[in-house]
């Protein structure tokens, strides 16, 4: 059974409210609204909620007013220039990518995706949603050498391995791995991704990290994996 509404909502004329609402609409006009989101999103490090927009002591208006202006918060992030932290499709998430191809002139990296975070989707979501970022960046149209779809499946295994052993794997750490493991790549053909020259695996090992913090997991001082 349907709750009756309140008297006092009940009894709201209805164009007294949209008269209401069309004031509050007037007092910003969208581009303050879009700036105001994008401010926040530079104080957070990262598109904001609503309701970190909400608590944001600098943010001078509500929530609501800015879903008033544009007809809900994900399509007020996205004329903003903000990419939703949920519901991102494929689509949008492609092109993101030729958009950030086209501003560095260049196949673009994890590292430019991570540079620009608050305004790009983080590099886990396009590893989450096709696997691999070569292959997202394939479907984006760009061209993407065999050698750096190796070293992504390179640190997506040693990223799975690092979480499983606790700590950022070292050579014999892999050598066992791979024993145990044989779709994993060996342990010298990770180290030739690297010219094989001295400090190879040390700068392997900076790259799971890197990956693994991109991930959300907390690396220590020592390699261990939180």
């Amino acid at each position: 059974m349907a709750r009756k509404p309140y008297r006092a909502v009940a009894n709201i004329d209805p164009q007294a409210l949209e008269a209401f609402r069309a004031g509050i609409r007037r007092r910003y006009s969208d581009e303050q609204i879009l700036e105001a989101l994008r401010a926040s999103a530079e104080r957070l490090g990262r598109s904001p909620t609503m309701k970190e927009f909400g608590s944001d002591p600098e943010a001078e208006m509500h929530p609501q007013t800015v879903i008033e202006h544009f007809g809900s918060w994900n399509a007020a992030k996205r004329a903003a220039g903000l990419m939703p932290r949920r519901f991102a499709t494929r689509e949008e998430l492609v092109e993101q990518l030729r958009r950030l191809g086209e501003e560095v002139g260049r196949t673009p990296t994890a590292q430019d995706i991570r540079s620009r975070r608050g305004t790009m989707p983080s590099a886990s979501l396009y590893w989450h949603t096709f696997g691999s970022l070569s292959t997202a960046l394939r479907e984006a149209g760009f061209d993407v050498a065999v050698g750096e779809e190796r070293l992504e499946r390179a640190l997506a295994q040693g990223a799975a391995l690092a979480r499983r052993l606790g700590r950022l794997p070292k050579f014999g750490d892999w050598q066992e791995a791979r024993r145990a493991d044989p779709s994993m790549l060996t342990e010298w053909q990770v180290y030739r991704l690297f010219d094989a020259r001295r400090g190879a695996w040390a700068t392997f090992q900076y790259l799971v990290r890197e990956r693994l913090l991109d991930e959300g997991s907390t690396v220590e001082a020592d390699g261990a994996v939180r």
